[in-house]
């Protein structure tokens, strides 16, 4: 049977004190999936912030990038669902990386199980505000106006902005509002829901379904991995974390 990775929530670009740390074991978690994968779940936040003008990307992940596409082109599949940080994601990973992106939710079957995937931004049933707000920044005319800025300006600005928004979290007494949110999932009909946004790593299985959060690449180092039909979380741990 085949194995797939799900991942979520790295910030790449955040500045924080194990910065280099979280990218260098970012690749060798990318080592072990083109060496035991088929398939790789980004499920959201990748980024802490990523705007694809028409002409210009961000330099700085440029040797992420790249490795990307080598595990697209040795065969790999990879998923990349947008999360509340990079939500700007363009042409370039599909037309060039060829990476398949998903705006919101994404349904599919993985080794015979129903698996259905969503970074989770908006499920705490508090959080009317920021789903409001999800509605501004995602507006097709807000972005062609953000897009009038110089790069270098826009960037400066949206780093500010993910500094704020990694400060703000709506789940830390919510993650029953999750919970529930798989549970309903399930008597829809899938087996698995894998979930990011909160970085607190959950699993929890309820006849034979399994509800999984991926944590985060920043504090915890988790993620899930489907080998056959059975789904683990997984905590990414070497000498240097």
């Amino acid at each position: 049977m085949k194995a797939y990775f799900f991942i979520s929530d790295v910030h790449l670009g955040a500045h924080a004190a194990n910065t280099d740390i979280r990218e260098k074991e970012l690749m060798a978690l990318l080592d072990c999936v083109e060496q035991e994968g088929d398939g790789l779940f980004i499920v959201g936040d990748l980024f802490d912030f990523w705007f694809e003008y028409q002409y210009v990307i961000p330099k700085h992940h440029f040797d992420l990038l790249c490795r990307l596409k080598q595990l697209i082109e040795r065969g790999i599949e990879i998923h990349y669902l947008v999360g509340n940080h990079d939500f700007w994601l363009g042409s370039f990973f599909k037309e060039t990386l060829g990476i398949q992106l998903h705006l919101d939710t994404y349904a599919t079957t993985l080794n015979g199980k129903q698996v259905y995937l969503t970074h989770g931004d908006g499920i705490a049933k508090n959080d009317r505000g920021y789903r409001i707000l999800k509605r501004i920044l995602r507006n097709p005319f807000n972005i062609k106006l953000f897009n009038l800025l110089h790069p270098d300006i826009g960037f400066k600005l949206a780093g500010q902005s993910s500094h704020i928004s990694r400060t703000y979290r709506d789940v830390p007494d919510h993650d029953s509002d999750y919970i529930e949110f798989a549970k309903q999932r399930f008597k829809e009909g899938h087996d698995v829901v894998v979930i990011g946004h909160t970085h607190r790593p959950i699993r929890i299985e309820e006849n034979g379904s399994v509800y999984i959060n991926t944590g985060d690449w920043i504090t915890h180092f988790t993620y899930g991995k489907m080998t056959g039909n059975q789904i683990t979380l997984e905590h990414w741990s070497t000498i240097s974390v």
